[in-house]
C-alpha cells in the first residue's frame, strides 16, 4: 500500500518550518539531544532524559508526544528487543 501526502495550501518546507517554530524551547532542546544521541543501540530511558534536563519524567513524556505531533517526519519512536528506541533529525527539512 502506498500512501501519499498532499499539501494543497503551502509547500512542504513551509509546513515543516512552521512546525519547528511551534516547538517550545524544551521540545527543541529534547529533539536536538535525541538527534545527537544514539537511542537505537542504547535503549531510551525517560528517567535519564528527565535527569539530564532536570525536569520531571511527565514533562519528557509530554514533549515526546508533542514532537510526534508537531514534527512527525523528524522523529521515529519504536519498540525493539524489549526497549523503546528513538531516532530524530533536528533539521527542518528532514
Amino acid at each position: 500500500m502506498i500512501l501519499a501526502r498532499v499539501d494543497c495550501l503551502s509547500s512542504v518546507s513551509e509546513v515543516e518550518q512552521m512546525a519547528f517554530e511551534d516547538l517550545t524551547e524544551f521540545e527543541l532542546r529534547l529533539l536536538k539531544w535525541i538527534s545527537a544521541s544514539d537511542f537505537v543501540e542504547v535503549a531510551w530511558s525517560t528517567k535519564r532524559a528527565a535527569d539530564a534536563f532536570k525536569v520531571e519524567e511527565k514533562e519528557v513524556y509530554e514533549a515526546l508526544a508533542a514532537l510526534t505531533a508537531k514534527v512527525r517526519d523528524n522523529i521515529h519512536i519504536y519498540y525493539d528487543e524489549g526497549a523503546i528506541r528513538i531516532t530524530a533529525d533536528d533539521s527542518p527539512l528532514a
